[in-house]
């Protein structure tokens, strides 16, 4: 059985992704033969993630942020405690934006970067 940190993950992909609940254990069932995501192992979760993250929803633009690259931002948003003000007011100084999503990316590689050097400062 996962741990509450990844199927929180995986209901914030659903949400992003604004998929049906049908289509959401639809996709559970092809990717990992399983209906619910409580029902999900390690490997079925893994294969769940890289099926979402190689979909054609996760990437509006060829050059902009990935889902991958999105979701570990989250993550490391979520380790550093930054409420979203804090972490729009990041952006906006360094990298003249304060939305994730507007982020190309080679600037996403370098948020990712800065944010875990920050982490790994405290």
């Amino acid at each position: 059985m996962l741990d509450h940190k990844k199927l929180a993950v995986i209901h914030i992909v659903k949400k992003e992704l604004g998929i049906s609940d049908g289509e959401y254990r639809d996709t559970m069932e092809k990717v990992a033969g399983v209906r619910s995501a409580r029902d999900l192992d390690e490997p079925g979760f893994q294969r769940l993630m890289r099926y979402f993250a190689r979909s054609r929803h996760y990437r509006a633009s060829r050059e902009g942020i990935t889902f991958r690259q999105r979701m570990y931002i989250k993550h490391l948003l979520e380790d550093l405690a930054w409420d979203p003000t804090h972490c729009a007011n990041f952006l906006k100084k360094y990298y003249k934006t304060s939305e994730i999503n507007t982020l190309s990316k080679k600037e996403a590689s370098k948020v990712i970067e800065s944010l875990k050097h920050i982490l790994a400062g405290r």
